[in-house]
């Protein structure tokens, strides 16, 4: 099992990426605000399947990269590293837009729902980087499974992102009308996502080899 400080660690990077609005928030979004909130939690279940997938493609990956490649954990660690820089970027740069600020979608089943959700995850490049760069550097080998590790974070990942979207799906409609009229709150949520996500590349950066 990973040490209590690697899981604390692991979810307040998953906190934090969640909550920095990319393809997934938006499209859930949209789709709350078009379809309403159930087609969002229709939408989600997809989601969640393309964390399951992303994360057993991980787990396996992941252990057999780290035993066989000698410098994979620092080559990981830096691409990490630099992805967290990329998105504090894209957080705090001039002219953010928000993921409230969406365009009308087409109405469609709840089959087609789901199916969307799964293929935006997939081709979602922030939880590709997730699992391929960032998951690795919460790994110690030398505690245990690599194997159950990454499946253990992974489970942390998927409840976290599917906890706060739901919330955000079935608030949406609020939560737009709320920052249409009080546009200082996302500048000051961007910020502090842009801050945290920073903060913790520059600890990744220098983090010392754990194997």
């Amino acid at each position: 099992m990973p040490h209590t400080s690697a899981l604390l660690g692991f979810a307040l990077v998953c906190l934090g990426l969640v909550l920095t609005p990319g393809p997934n928030m938006i499209y859930l979004i949209s789709r709350s605000i078009t379809q309403g909130p159930a087609a969002g939690i229709v939408s989600l279940g997809g989601v969640a399947l393309g964390f399951v997938f992303y994360m057993l493609c991980a787990a396996f990956g992941i252990t057999a990269l780290l035993l066989a490649i000698p410098f994979a954990y620092d080559a990981l660690r830096f691409a990490g590293a630099g992805y967290l820089l990329w998105l504090a970027w894209q957080a705090v740069k001039p002219g953010g837009r928000s993921p409230f600020q969406v365009k009308q979608l087409a109405i469609d089943s709840p089959r087609k729902l789901f199916a969307m959700g799964f293929v935006t995850n997939l081709l979602n490049p922030k939880i590709a980087m997730l699992y391929l760069a960032l998951l690795p550097q919460f790994i110690d080998p030398t505690a245990g499974s690599v194997l159950t590790q990454s499946v253990v974070l992974g489970a942390i990942q998927i409840g976290i992102s599917v906890s706060v979207n739901a919330m955000i799906a079935l608030a949406a409609g609020s939560i737009a009308l709320f920052l249409a009229s009080r546009p200082s709150w996302m500048l000051v949520q961007r910020w502090l996502m842009g801050t945290v996500l920073a903060g913790l590349a520059v600890r990744m950066a220098v983090e010392a080899k754990k194997v």
